[in-house]
């Protein structure tokens, strides 16, 4: 077991830890016994258990927690004797004898406290009628009575030291005292500390990303010096060598040394700097997954009450149901484990509520007559995914669609046309219930949305399923952490922002001429219903919209029918971002969530989805969105991008110049790999490459973009001085739309080629 450093500890603070860890495990083997009362297993756990919270309370002078730790031990050693046979009703009064012990954990100063008198009356009465029933004349106590929903306690709070402890209180060695090991000591640790220490783990792993943008750049300097190289080369080879002289010669011939060198000393010193990007990045990335993994707490420490919560609802209920719960190990982030306490509590009530039967209802369905409630968590697919489920008589559609229509949430019409998934969503809708009385149970529609609000919060999902007579399925679908975000980063007004992934629906690419007009408003269409424009600009409030090319970037954001999509200026493509909270002395920036650093140390915004979509609720409705600028006939022109790829720099210069001319915007590339790097990364409308060049021909490149997804629409010219048939047949093949010889440049076939493939400069 995990042992604690408890030198910073008073005595009553030892016994509170002591008293949740022993009535945790008191709990949980009284459940077992409920199911098989003759365990000796678990009659041995309860029995020392008990002897160790009375030893505990012993040694911090707690005369009503020795006396009823007493008590219930000498019932619990009674039943190892077979002197009683353990019933339910049994069951029902250990447990209230649980529920007392944590109530004096939880007095001030660990005693009674104002209202002692009674506390104590009911611990002597408790006592009395534990003697009573050993005695064979059961009497009911004073202030007790057979757990009801009324009286399940709250889920305890978190105890302040990480992992269960067995503390040696008042007990002789080799009783209830564990030898710790040395490497499995723990020490306390405030959150306040922890949270920094993470904070600069993330900095650190954000610092060490700012390598590799900077190799790249050295890269680039890298292929300047081989084009100032060939440059030279072509130079000399140019100039006739009667017209040079000895000294000119020499001059010429030390710089090609010094430009060999360089170029050696930067590609040494390229090979140690990604060297080094490797290491730093790695180190700094393990030291932010370790200081992540002291935030994270296993599953199982925030379910220790839900076992007894749903016994006991059931109970109340008239149901037999138990818990079963799966991955108590999986870890979870501390403060989402805290968020989830109340949200898988009233998942885990309506699951005994609305789903599982009474026991002749279910054995008349051929079911057993102890209900299963099941409670799982795991991580998949970069997510942590919480199902709480039944084996219940599922969801009554026709139920749900009548108590919509009753409710006035949709016509008759409406609701018979309204898909089973679509049906499920009115289930969280803030006061909507399915029951015809409020209980103490359910009934007043709160359960299922505080789920929703809790799994908005951590940018989570909610999923519903049901299958009529087997059951209901809860799945949540929350981040593993809440520090680190996945987002898509765009470009608004010349700075980036970050919308989290989790809530946006799609980012799409809207031609100008799919925005419409309707009642005065700009939308387009989307999945079949009409989505409103809003620009980012307008949103946050500033400047104008400048979006990228005569196509508008837009995210989709919001529930169905409540749509809007947000005009920025372009995409920049997905991140994770580690986030950084905002100083709590700006209060609540308007549309903004949180903030985080990019590669290079630059700050980022992340937004807060939910309050742009109220921004822009807010201007709909006071009529004051701003037009799209850039839609249809009005966009702004733009000039056709042509991507031209050759080893040698006279040639590229021609086409470069010949295509600027003639009104083109032209990028160039030096050989084939930096061809298909630059055609993968840029957006260009044609292509004209070389066939000869190092590091990939133009044939392996025609190759790799009529092979790629997205690319292979693009149109390639080859312009070669090769004019041979089967150089041809090869260019053709490969999946070039033209094959140019480079005699081309003297005449108009290569810009009436460029035109007849992509149309005139201007798009």
């Amino acid at each position: 077991m995990t042992a604690p450093d408890l030198s910073q500890l008073s005595m009553h603070d030892l016994f509170r830890v002591e008293a949740e860890n022993q009535t945790q495990v008191l709990t949980e083997g009284l459940l077992a016994l409920e199911r098989n009362p003759t365990a000796a297993d678990q009659l041995e756990t309860c029995m020392r258990a008990a002897h160790s919270l009375k030893g505990a309370a012993r040694i911090v002078d707690i005369d009503a927690g020795v006396a009823l730790a007493h008590a219930m031990e000498d019932f619990l050693v009674a039943a190892q004797e077979g002197r009683i046979a353990l019933q339910q009703e049994h069951i029902d009064v250990l447990l209230n004898g649980v529920d007392l012990m944590m109530a004096i954990t939880r007095a001030p100063g660990l005693e009674p406290g104002a209202d002692g008198a009674k506390r104590r009356g009911e611990i002597d009465s408790f006592i009395a009628h534990l003697s009573d029933l050993l005695t064979g004349t059961p009497t009911e106590p004073e202030g007790l009575q057979a757990p009801h929903i009324g009286a399940v306690a709250p889920p305890p709070a978190p105890a302040p030291l990480p992992g269960p402890t067995t503390l040696p209180l008042g007990e002789p060695p080799g009783e209830t005292a564990i030898e710790p090991r040395a490497q499995d000591r723990a020490l306390r640790v405030s959150v306040d500390n922890l949270n920094r220490l993470l904070g600069l783990a993330g900095e650190s792993l954000v610092d060490s990303r700012w390598l590799k943008p900077f190799g790249q750049s050295l890269l680039r300097l890298k292929r300047l010096h081989h084009e100032t190289a060939k440059a030279i080369d072509q130079m000399r080879a140019a100039l006739p060598s009667p017209a040079l002289d000895e000294r000119t010669q020499a001059a010429v011939a030390q710089v090609q040394q010094r430009i060999s060198q360089c170029q050696q000393f930067l590609s040494e010193r390229l090979v140690e700097l990604e060297t080094s990007d490797r290491q730093s990045t790695s180190l700094a990335q393990r030291l932010y997954d370790h200081a992540l993994a002291c935030r994270m707490r296993p599953f199982a420490d925030g379910t220790g009450a839900f076992p007894r919560l749903v016994r006991d609802v059931g109970r109340a209920l008239g149901k037999q149901v138990r818990l079963e719960l799966v991955g108590g190990t999986t870890q979870v982030d501390r403060e989402i484990l805290e968020k989830l306490e109340a949200p898988l509590g009233h998942l885990l009530r309506n699951a005994v509520d609305h789903g599982i039967e009474p026991p002749d209802e279910r054995r008349g369905a051929g079911k057993s007559a102890e209900g299963v409630v099941h409670l799982e968590a795991h991580h998949s697919a970069g997510a942590l995914q919480i199902v709480v489920a039944d084996d219940g008589r599922g969801i009554d559609l026709a139920r749900l669609r009548a108590a919509v229509v009753r409710r006035n949430l949709a016509s008759p019409e409406t609701a018979d046309r309204l898909s089973e998934s679509e049906l499920f969503e009115f289930l969280f809708l803030p006061g909507f219930t399915m029951k015809a009385q409020v209980s103490e149970i359910s009934g007043r529609g709160v359960g299922l949305d505080v789920v929703q609000d809790m799994v908005r919060q951590v940018r989570g999902k909610v999923r519903v399923s049901a299958q009529p007579g087997g059951g209901t399925r809860f799945q949540l679908q929350l981040p593993l952490t809440l520090s680190v975000v996945r987002t898509l980063l765009v470009d608004i007004g010349g700075e980036p922002y970050a919308f989290p992934l989790a809530h946006i629906v799609r980012a799409v690419k809207l031609p100008g001429e799919r925005v419409g007009i309707l009642e005065g408003r700009q939308h387009f269409d989307f999945d079949g219903e009409h989505v409103g424009l809003v620009t980012s600009h307008q949103i946050l409030e500033c400047g104008e919209a400048k979006p990228d090319g005569s196509e508008l970037s837009v995210v989709v954001v919001g529930e169905q029918h409540n749509r809007y999509g947000i005009v920025v200026d372009r995409f920049l493509g997905g991140r994770e971002l580690v986030v950084q909270k905002l100083d709590p002395r700006l209060g609540k920036i308007k549309d903004v969530s949180a903030a985080a650093s990019m590669e290079d140390g630059a700050p980022v915004l992340i937004l807060d989805v939910e309050d742009m979509i109220r921004s822009a609720e807010r201007l709909a409705h006071a009529d004051r969105l701003n037009k799209v600028q850039r839609t249809g006939a009005a966009a702004e022109v733009r000039r056709r991008r042509v991507l031209v790829v050759d080893d040698s720099l006279t040639v590229r210069e021609i086409e470069r110049k010949l295509l600027d001319h003639h009104g083109y915007d032209v990028e160039i590339a030096i050989d084939g790999m930096d061809g298909w790097n630059a055609a993968r990364t840029g957006q260009f409308d044609l292509v004209i490459t070389d066939i000869d060049m190092p590091r990939m021909d133009g044939i392996e490149l025609v190759t790799h973009i009529k092979n790629d997804p997205t690319l292979k629409s693009l149109p390639v010219v080859v312009l070669s001085y090769k004019d041979r048939e089967e150089d041809r047949r090869r260019g053709l093949e490969a999946g070039a739309d033209y094959y140019l010889t480079k005699s081309s440049f003297h005449d108009d076939t290569l810009v009436r080629a460029v035109a007849d493939l992509i149309g005139e400069a201007q798009a």
